[in-house]
């Protein structure tokens, strides 16, 4: 801005905003690498966790966001937003049927799921046979 007071009939070329691509854009993506279980294991402990609603919105372009609401924490003061989760992980979860989708509700531009970690049936316990037994013939009484 400074430059251009001085000199109002010359053009200063002014610095732009670059931006910048992410590393892990950068970087060329690794085919069939799986994620990490431990990144799984917290994104599932968030849906799990019946105090977070979690949400999956589809977009018209087939863009998905999973994001669920973040409580407020009294000890840090932090939080009473919603937080974005890794569409990888979830997408990776849902495909192992690990989360489930409910009812959609659909707007102009997007559909939105409620997520939820998938009920597990719970197994029977296998069946130990139990040992043969042994068959004793009876002894006929002598009246």
């Amino acid at each position: 801005m400074l430059a251009t007071v001085d000199r109002s009939n010359a053009l200063v070329d002014l610095p732009t905003v670059r931006r910048r691509r992410a590393r892990a854009a950068a970087a060329p993506a690794a085919a069939g690498v799986p994620s990490s279980s431990g990144t799984t294991a917290d994104v599932l402990r968030v849906i799990a966790d019946p105090r977070t609603p979690t949400y999956v919105m589809v977009f018209a372009n087939g863009r998905r966001r999973y994001s669920y609401w973040r409580p407020i924490d009294p000890a840090t003061g932090m939080g009473g937003c919603y937080a974005a989760l890794p569409t990888a992980e979830c997408d990776e979860l849902q495909a192992a049927g690990r989360i489930t989708l409910g009812e959609p509700v659909v707007d102009p531009n997007r559909t939105t799921y409620r997520v939820r970690a998938a009920t597990r049936v719970p197994q029977a316990p296998a069946r130990v046979a139990a040992p043969e037994r042994r068959r004793v013939p009876e002894r006929r009484r002598v009246a």
